[in-house]
């Protein structure tokens, strides 16, 4: 059983960062894949970046050039930071975890994760 804890959500206004963490219970951390969906309300759950316990890396096209997801193994902690925030990033942005890389459709659907946490508010003011 893997657990997932996210933090780093808050209020931030148009424009700004911020750095979301999650940290993890796997034992095996490093050979997970790591993910981050975002749910707006009354919208569906919707992929934001993955990577792989090797590094390799994948964005959504929302997410490209403003998000940038990274992992520290030694700490069972995957980040996305966050610039230039847009008041359509507002959602609750959650981690999961599945065992191995995939396919980009695979990757971006949320049946295929194993694990997940309990998200972490964002909200950005315009």
């Amino acid at each position: 059983q893997v657990q997932l804890v996210e933090s780093g959500g808050g209020l931030v206004q148009a424009g700004g960062s911020l750095r979301l963490s999650c940290a993890a219970s796997a034992r095996t951390f490093s050979s997970y894949t790591m993910t981050w969906f975002r749910q707006a309300p009354g919208k569906e759950r919707e992929f934001v970046a993955a990577i792989s316990g090797s590094g390799s890396i994948y964005y959504a096209d929302s997410a490209k050039g403003r998000f940038t997801i990274s992992r520290d193994n030694a700490k069972n902690t995957v980040y996305l930071q966050m610039n230039n925030l847009k008041p359509e990033d507002t959602a609750v942005y959650a981690c999961a975890a599945r065992r191995s890389w995939a396919v980009r459709t695979a990757l971006r659907t949320p049946t295929n994760y194993d694990y997940w946490g309990q998200g972490t508010q964002v909200t950005v003011s315009s």
